[in-house]
């Protein structure tokens, strides 16, 4: 809304009014680049002192419009304290919208427009009262093309009848337009409003108002579905990392069953064993993880995922280990390994008549954590064999598991990690896994925050392919 003291050009007004989009449109932008803005605005449970900080991010640069409107000569455009007022209301309640009013109107009081103050109370009341009665959404759908609004109103009355809460605003809107310019009328030296005595100008004056409201609305609604967007994308990405976590091979458990039913005549201490270690497994798959777990922990449950494969496979399955000690503090994606060592075993080495070896490596290089799981077994053919960054990583007839590593560490790390391939038909495969060093002190996703920004992207890729 801007002030004149006196019906001016019709001509003067258009310009103003147009000029009054552009301010709208420019601070809601404005403000919508401020992280601690969005933080604020979308907060679903504020905080007293939070919702006052939001009112006041929007109030100060429209209190500077209001002074520039009352000290520049002709600038009126830059006032949009009602509709601003009316903003708060549908958004923060009627109390911080009299605050906000009330703050905006302080340079018109100042300037002796007394009127200013309790009208601006007036629209915060009414405003308020009608966001406690409707639906949040349709506050942010409200649409500032009125003629769509209109429309769609008609559409859905023709099917079945009903008041629409949006129509209701608009026509809410215009109307305190409406009664605030004829009340600039009586009092043009204490209250300072538009008006016009061609009734199609007045009318301008009335229509551009809700689409003042309505231009921050659509700004930052845009930013609330995007908000909304990412937190379903998040909630997707937990989801499916959690099912990654928890798949294990039906055939995994198939032959540890059988091979459990064999030992229990011949050698029921050992069956007992098998039983306890793939309780183990079971346990961790069931239970909820966190995303990442220190290597030692890791490593702990790979030990009685290969004690079981040793009992099944005998002599012919043999298992390695060189770990550096300075990593067994490092946190790494959960149920890493285990793909991996079983993907060495089912297509490495258990096609191999006299077995083999299974090598865990793991050590510190320029600065990231570089783990290996290497096997002595039959190797891939060289065009299937290759080294890439995670989202470059093919290596067909791997099965699930070396799918389920990429996945994770695309997903996690993004462009940060890295994953190579390194085969030699019947003389083995090395899958090598380098990624950036996370403190298990400073808590896993503290440290994750980083990093997941850069990651971000390729998770949705992630999350489209699944």
């Amino acid at each position: 809304m801007t002030h004149l003291a006196n019906a001016v050009d019709p001509k003067l007004i258009l310009i103003t009014l147009l000029i009054e989009l552009g301010v709208a449109a420019a601070v809601s932008s404005s403000l919508a680049r401020s992280v601690r803005f969005k933080r604020l605005l979308l907060q679903k449970d504020r905080k007293p002192r939070q919702t006052l900080k939001l009112t006041a991010m929007i109030c100060v640069p429209l209190m500077l419009g209001v002074w520039v409107r009352v000290t520049v000569p002709n600038f009126l455009a830059a006032d949009i304290s009602f509709e601003a007022t009316i903003l708060l209301g549908l958004l923060l309640g009627p109390a911080y919208a009299a605050l906000g009013g009330a703050a905006m109107a302080l340079p018109a009081v100042l300037h002796h427009e007394y009127w200013a103050l309790p009208v601006n109370l007036l629209v915060a009341a009414v405003a308020g009262s009608f966001s406690a009665f409707v639906d949040e959404n349709d506050i942010w759908l409200f649409s500032p093309l009125i003629d769509l609004s209109i429309y769609r109103w008609f559409k859905r009355n023709v099917r079945r009848p009903h008041f629409d809460r949006q129509i209701i605003l608009l026509v809410l809107i215009t109307a305190m337009q409406f009664a605030i310019s004829l009340f600039a009328r009586f009092y043009p030296r204490h209250f300072f409003d538009l008006y016009a005595d061609s009734w199609l100008i007045e009318l301008a004056i009335c229509a551009s108002a809700p689409v003042v409201v309505g231009i921050p609305l659509k700004i930052w609604n845009a930013i609330r579905i995007e908000r909304q967007l990412e937190e379903q994308g998040r909630l997707l990405l937990e989801a499916r990392l959690d099912a990654l976590q928890r798949q294990i091979n039906p055939h995994f458990l198939f032959n540890t069953l059988n091979s459990i039913t064999s030992l229990v005549r011949s050698q029921p201490e050992l069956a007992r064993e098998m039983i306890v270690k793939l309780a183990n497994i079971l346990r961790v798959l069931l239970k909820d993880r966190e995303a990442f777990v220190p290597f030692s922990e890791e490593l702990a449950f790979t030990d009685d995922y290969l004690a079981i494969e040793v009992v099944r496979f005998g002599s012919k399955l043999r298992v390695v280990k060189e770990i550096s000690e300075e990593t067994l503090n490092i946190v790494v994606p959960s149920m890493l390994l285990q793909p991996l060592i079983e993907n060495s075993i089912k297509h490495g080495l258990e096609p191999r008549i006299n077995g083999g070896t299974v090598t865990l490596r793991s050590r510190i290089i320029d600065g990231r954590l570089e783990i290996e799981v290497e096997d002595d077994g039959v190797g891939m053919a060289p065009e299937s064999a290759s080294a890439s960054p995670v989202s470059g990583l093919v290596r067909p007839g791997t099965g699930i598991g070396m799918r389920n590593v990429r996945e994770r560490m695309e997903v996690l790390y993004g462009q940060e990690a890295e994953v190579s391939i390194e085969s030699r038909p019947g003389r083995g495969t090395k899958v090598v896994l380098l990624m950036p060093i996370l403190d298990s002190g400073a808590g896993p996703w503290a440290e994750l925050g980083a990093v997941a920004q850069v990651g971000w992207g390729a998770a949705m890729k992630a999350i489209s392919r699944g």
